[in-house]
Protein backbone atom coordinates (compact mmCIF):
# COMPACT_ATOMS: atom_id res chain seq x y z
CA UNK A 1 0.00 0.00 0.00
CA UNK A 2 1.52 3.16 -1.26
CA UNK A 3 2.46 5.82 1.31
CA UNK A 4 1.15 9.36 1.86
CA UNK A 5 3.83 12.16 2.53
CA UNK A 6 3.04 14.55 5.56
CA UNK A 7 1.85 17.69 2.82
CA UNK A 8 -1.00 14.55 1.48
CA UNK A 9 -1.84 13.89 4.23
CA UNK A 10 -2.45 17.44 5.16
CA UNK A 11 -4.34 18.73 1.79
CA UNK A 12 -6.61 15.42 2.22
CA UNK A 13 -7.62 16.79 5.95
CA UNK A 14 -8.04 19.81 4.37
CA UNK A 15 -10.12 18.67 1.90
CA UNK A 16 -12.29 16.45 4.40
CA UNK A 17 -12.93 19.30 6.26
CA UNK A 18 -15.03 21.70 3.91
CA UNK A 19 -17.91 19.86 3.58
CA UNK A 20 -18.25 20.12 7.71
CA UNK A 21 -17.24 23.80 7.17
CA UNK A 22 -19.56 24.87 5.03
CA UNK A 23 -23.08 22.56 6.82
CA UNK A 24 -21.76 24.66 10.02
CA UNK A 25 -21.92 28.35 8.20
CA UNK A 26 -25.02 27.10 6.41
CA UNK A 27 -26.58 25.39 10.08
CA UNK A 28 -25.26 27.55 12.86
CA UNK A 29 -24.50 31.23 11.53
CA UNK A 30 -27.70 32.60 9.88
CA UNK A 31 -30.89 32.45 8.62
CA UNK A 32 -30.39 34.86 6.14
CA UNK A 33 -27.69 35.27 2.81
CA UNK A 34 -26.52 38.35 4.09
CA UNK A 35 -26.08 36.92 7.73
CA UNK A 36 -24.55 33.59 5.56
CA UNK A 37 -22.41 35.99 3.60
CA UNK A 38 -20.73 37.20 6.33
CA UNK A 39 -19.79 34.41 8.59
CA UNK A 40 -18.29 33.01 5.57
CA UNK A 41 -16.20 35.75 5.16
CA UNK A 42 -15.49 35.32 8.62
CA UNK A 43 -14.30 31.50 8.59
CA UNK A 44 -11.94 32.65 5.59
CA UNK A 45 -10.31 34.81 7.07
CA UNK A 46 -9.76 32.68 10.62
CA UNK A 47 -8.68 29.91 7.88
CA UNK A 48 -6.03 32.71 6.43
CA UNK A 49 -4.65 33.31 9.77
CA UNK A 50 -4.84 29.94 11.22
CA UNK A 51 -3.01 29.31 7.71
CA UNK A 52 -0.30 31.89 7.74
CA UNK A 53 0.28 31.51 12.03
CA UNK A 54 0.42 27.67 11.77
CA UNK A 55 1.69 26.67 8.29
CA UNK A 56 4.40 28.89 7.87
CA UNK A 57 8.01 27.99 8.72
CA UNK A 58 8.66 31.13 9.61
CA UNK A 59 6.16 31.91 11.94
CA UNK A 60 7.13 28.33 14.23
CA UNK A 61 10.47 30.00 13.94
CA UNK A 62 9.48 33.17 15.40
CA UNK A 63 7.67 30.81 18.63
CA UNK A 64 10.48 29.12 18.91
CA UNK A 65 12.61 32.53 18.97
CA UNK A 66 9.66 33.69 21.68
CA UNK A 67 10.00 31.13 24.29
CA UNK A 68 14.12 31.06 23.99
CA UNK A 69 13.41 34.95 25.16
CA UNK A 70 11.24 33.83 27.74
CA UNK A 71 13.41 31.27 29.19
CA UNK A 72 16.28 33.76 29.27
CA UNK A 73 14.73 36.26 30.63
CA UNK A 74 13.61 33.32 33.46
CA UNK A 75 17.43 32.83 33.90
CA UNK A 76 18.36 36.40 33.64
CA UNK A 77 20.19 36.41 30.42
CA UNK A 78 17.47 38.84 28.57
CA UNK A 79 18.30 42.24 28.00
CA UNK A 80 16.72 45.25 29.79
CA UNK A 81 14.12 47.30 28.15
CA UNK A 82 15.30 50.33 26.95
CA UNK A 83 14.05 53.47 29.53
CA UNK A 84 11.84 55.12 27.14
CA UNK A 85 10.57 52.52 25.05
CA UNK A 86 6.90 53.06 23.83
CA UNK A 87 4.15 51.13 24.31
CA UNK A 88 3.33 48.66 21.20
CA UNK A 89 1.91 49.70 18.27
CA UNK A 90 -0.90 47.19 18.56
CA UNK A 91 -1.60 49.09 21.53
CA UNK A 92 -1.32 52.50 20.47
CA UNK A 93 -3.96 51.69 18.19
CA UNK A 94 -6.55 51.77 21.09
CA UNK A 95 -5.38 54.47 22.60
CA UNK A 96 -2.48 56.96 23.52
CA UNK A 97 -1.74 60.11 24.74
CA UNK A 98 0.05 60.93 21.28
CA UNK A 99 -3.26 61.60 18.93
CA UNK A 100 -2.09 58.59 16.41
CA UNK A 101 -4.57 56.19 15.32
CA UNK A 102 -7.46 58.93 15.86
CA UNK A 103 -7.01 59.59 19.07
CA UNK A 104 -6.65 63.01 19.14
CA UNK A 105 -9.06 65.21 21.78
CA UNK A 106 -8.82 68.02 19.47
CA UNK A 107 -12.32 68.92 18.08
CA UNK A 108 -13.45 68.21 14.40
CA UNK A 109 -14.67 71.27 13.22
CA UNK A 110 -14.62 72.75 10.67
CA UNK A 111 -15.70 69.56 9.22
CA UNK A 112 -13.41 68.93 5.85
CA UNK A 113 -15.49 68.64 2.59
CA UNK A 114 -13.29 65.88 1.74
CA UNK A 115 -13.90 63.95 4.71
CA UNK A 116 -16.92 61.88 3.55
CA UNK A 117 -17.17 59.34 6.20
CA UNK A 118 -18.67 60.62 9.74
CA UNK A 119 -18.60 59.10 13.17
CA UNK A 120 -21.00 56.22 13.77
CA UNK A 121 -20.97 54.68 10.05
CA UNK A 122 -21.44 51.44 9.01
CA UNK A 123 -18.91 50.76 6.53
CA UNK A 124 -17.21 47.85 4.44
CA UNK A 125 -13.41 47.17 4.02
CA UNK A 126 -13.16 46.66 0.60
CA UNK A 127 -10.20 44.08 0.23
CA UNK A 128 -11.72 41.68 2.84
CA UNK A 129 -15.47 42.61 2.81
CA UNK A 130 -14.91 43.11 6.72
CA UNK A 131 -18.11 45.51 8.36
CA UNK A 132 -17.02 47.28 10.96
CA UNK A 133 -18.13 50.89 12.47
CA UNK A 134 -16.43 54.19 12.25
CA UNK A 135 -15.19 55.56 15.73
CA UNK A 136 -12.85 58.61 14.84
CA UNK A 137 -11.01 59.87 12.15
CA UNK A 138 -8.52 62.46 11.33
CA UNK A 139 -8.39 64.92 7.91
CA UNK A 140 -4.09 63.59 7.25
CA UNK A 141 -3.10 60.28 8.79
CA UNK A 142 -1.56 60.51 12.15
CA UNK A 143 0.23 57.28 13.09
CA UNK A 144 4.00 56.52 13.97
CA UNK A 145 6.95 56.74 11.28
CA UNK A 146 7.76 52.96 12.05
CA UNK A 147 4.01 51.96 11.82
CA UNK A 148 3.95 53.82 8.45
CA UNK A 149 7.12 52.08 7.45
CA UNK A 150 5.09 48.66 8.25
CA UNK A 151 1.88 49.06 6.34
CA UNK A 152 3.11 50.73 3.59
CA UNK A 153 5.59 51.20 0.76
CA UNK A 154 7.68 54.62 0.56
CA UNK A 155 5.93 55.64 -2.38
CA UNK A 156 2.55 54.82 -1.21
CA UNK A 157 3.04 56.08 2.13
CA UNK A 158 3.98 59.37 0.54
CA UNK A 159 0.51 59.35 -0.80
CA UNK A 160 -1.44 57.88 2.07
CA UNK A 161 -0.41 60.49 4.94
CA UNK A 162 -2.50 63.23 2.85
CA UNK A 163 -5.30 60.97 2.95
CA UNK A 164 -8.01 61.06 5.43
CA UNK A 165 -7.83 57.90 7.72
CA UNK A 166 -10.46 56.33 10.28
CA UNK A 167 -10.66 54.49 13.23
CA UNK A 168 -12.49 51.45 12.96
CA UNK A 169 -14.00 48.82 15.20
CA UNK A 170 -14.82 45.07 13.72
CA UNK A 171 -15.99 42.36 15.44
CA UNK A 172 -13.29 39.80 15.57
CA UNK A 173 -13.66 35.40 15.08
CA UNK A 174 -14.71 35.21 18.63
CA UNK A 175 -18.03 36.44 19.80
CA UNK A 176 -16.23 38.98 22.54
CA UNK A 177 -13.19 39.42 20.31
CA UNK A 178 -12.56 43.24 18.76
CA UNK A 179 -10.55 43.95 16.27
CA UNK A 180 -8.90 47.66 15.77
CA UNK A 181 -7.73 49.10 12.39
CA UNK A 182 -6.55 52.21 11.42
CA UNK A 183 -7.71 52.84 7.12
CA UNK A 184 -7.19 55.23 4.38
CA UNK A 185 -10.38 56.84 3.10
CA UNK A 186 -9.89 54.58 -0.28
CA UNK A 187 -10.32 51.22 1.45
CA UNK A 188 -13.56 52.08 3.06
CA UNK A 189 -17.21 52.22 1.45
CA UNK A 190 -20.52 53.21 3.50
CA UNK A 191 -23.57 50.77 3.42
CA UNK A 192 -26.55 51.01 4.96
CA UNK A 193 -29.78 48.73 6.61
CA UNK A 194 -27.01 46.39 8.46
CA UNK A 195 -26.04 46.94 12.23
CA UNK A 196 -23.48 44.62 13.17
CA UNK A 197 -22.48 43.10 16.28
CA UNK A 198 -19.51 44.25 17.32
CA UNK A 199 -17.96 44.40 21.33
CA UNK A 200 -18.00 48.09 23.10
CA UNK A 201 -20.04 50.25 20.51
CA UNK A 202 -22.16 50.97 23.51
CA UNK A 203 -19.13 52.83 24.84
CA UNK A 204 -19.01 55.13 21.82
CA UNK A 205 -22.94 54.75 20.76
CA UNK A 206 -25.92 55.05 22.55
CA UNK A 207 -28.21 53.32 19.76
CA UNK A 208 -28.71 52.53 15.85
CA UNK A 209 -30.96 54.65 14.52
CA UNK A 210 -31.56 52.59 11.69
CA UNK A 211 -28.82 53.92 9.32
CA UNK A 212 -25.93 54.95 11.44
CA UNK A 213 -24.87 54.23 15.07
CA UNK A 214 -25.67 58.09 17.64
CA UNK A 215 -22.69 59.30 19.17
CA UNK A 216 -22.64 59.70 23.01
CA UNK A 217 -22.36 63.15 23.94
CA UNK A 218 -18.63 63.00 24.93
CA UNK A 219 -18.10 61.64 21.17
CA UNK A 220 -20.49 64.23 19.51
CA UNK A 221 -18.30 67.13 21.95
CA UNK A 222 -15.51 65.87 19.61
CA UNK A 223 -17.45 65.63 16.04
CA UNK A 224 -19.98 67.92 16.18
CA UNK A 225 -20.79 68.46 12.45
CA UNK A 226 -20.99 64.30 11.90
CA UNK A 227 -24.67 64.04 12.55
CA UNK A 228 -25.15 65.95 9.47
CA UNK A 229 -26.20 64.82 6.16
CA UNK A 230 -24.38 62.16 4.42
CA UNK A 231 -21.87 63.03 1.91
CA UNK A 232 -21.35 60.61 -1.39
CA UNK A 233 -18.20 58.40 -0.86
Amino acid sequence: MPQLASPAVLQLALLLSALPAQYFISRWCGSTAVQRYHASARFLRMWKEWRKSYLSGTAWMEWADEQMSKIKSLVGLEQEVQVGQGPPLETMLYDNDQGFFGASKTVRSPRPPFVFLRVGEVVMERKDHMVGVVVSWDPEMRAPQEWIDRVYSSHEGFAAVRTPHYKVLFSGPGPSSLLVAYLPQTQLERITGLQPEIPTLESYFTHFDGERFVMQPWLRELYPEDEGEDMDV
